[in-house]
């Protein structure tokens, strides 16, 4: 079997599993590093989201796979999180955004599938810490709206990202500059409806320090700008306003899962950040079950933005 034939084996068992996937040359994770490097120096990264989240990336492939030949990326469509809160005989319900919950369940299901169909080849992959956005959208296999997000045909931005380092040879790639859908030309429905102005008109590159995802991620213990009116609030962890908006989204926006139920006392212990070795061993397994673990130190400032007038 020649290597095209291979992948294209490859891809159509992702498919079979509803995945999307692209490979790409080894050679391509200089462009990677070059193109971040270069709109840091431009200054378009707000400092604090550059060392955060940019600045975490590795680019030496071969320290985590000496014989690495290619990248490999995969789409995996992920739905919205259903959590629910008791809090004073109410029931508030809220929205985790897709890509938040079950990262590691996610990677693994790849991984393994990759694994299954790699090793009888005599090919393996290891996790690449990228910037999955930009390679996945370099690869093909995603498109950039203009709210920077990514979009896959078929998924929407209702989906993860999950990049590997492999062995298997890439004789053939499509690596390409990053492009914008198509109806994003015509269409500004995300930047009408950002409440704070992230999405502009006036550059492509996403306004980071004004993006309510990013100031809700913050450790917790850093309150809301005075500027950010509380009525934006509308996740309990990162935001849907533009991809609500997004009309490449429609077919998707009542794709929604239930996650975790919280009792009222539960709810109380949660607003109050109790620790994780403080709470109740049967809430300490929901969270852990539902993935939420990471999530304890965020509770008091983004829970209590949505309970705090309920009495």
């Amino acid at each position: 079997m020649t290597k095209n034939r291979m992948m294209q084996e490859i891809f159509n068992i992702l498919e079979e599993k509803g995945y999307q996937g692209r490979i790409a040359s080894i050679q391509h994770v200089d462009d990677l590093r070059n193109d971040i490097e270069k709109h840091y120096q431009q200054n378009l990264f707000d400092q604090e989201f550059y060392q955060r989240y940019i600045s975490v990336f590795k680019f030496d492939p071969y320290e985590i796979l000496p014989e690495a030949n290619s990248m490999i990326v995969v789409a995996v469509p992920q739905p919205q999180i259903r959590v629910t809160f008791n809090w004073h005989k109410k029931i508030v319900s809220l929205i985790v955004p897709p890509t938040y919950l079950y990262w590691d369940e996610t990677a693994k299901k790849v991984e393994d599938t990759l694994t299954e169909i790699l090793a009888p080849m005599g090919y393996s992959v290891k996790y690449a810490r990228l910037p999955i956005k930009l390679l996945a959208a370099c690869s093909g296999l995603t498109k950039y709206g203009k709210n920077n997000i990514s979009y896959v045909k078929g998924m929407g931005s209702f989906h993860r990202l999950v990049a590997f380092y492999s062995n298997l040879p890439c004789e053939e790639d499509s690596w390409q500059k990053p492009k914008m859908l198509e109806r994003c030309e015509k269409c500004s429905a995300c930047i009408r409806k950002c409440p704070t102005g992230a999405i502009s008109s006036e550059r492509f590159l996403l306004r980071a320090e004004r993006c309510i995802t990013f100031l809700n991620e913050k450790p917790g213990h850093i309150p809301f700008p005075n500027w950010l009116d509380p009525s934006w609030h509308n996740c309990l962890v990162g935001c849907l306003h533009c991809q609500k908006a997004c009309p490449e989204n429609k077919d998707f926006l009542h794709w929604i899962e239930q996650g975790a139920e919280f009792s009222e006392e539960e709810t109380n212990l949660l607003l109050k950040g109790t620790p994780v070795n403080q709470l109740p061993a049967l809430t300490i397994e929901k969270l852990r079950q539902h993935d939420m673990i990471d999530f304890i130190d965020l509770f008091p400032r983004n829970l209590g933005v949505f309970l705090k007038e309920i009495h």
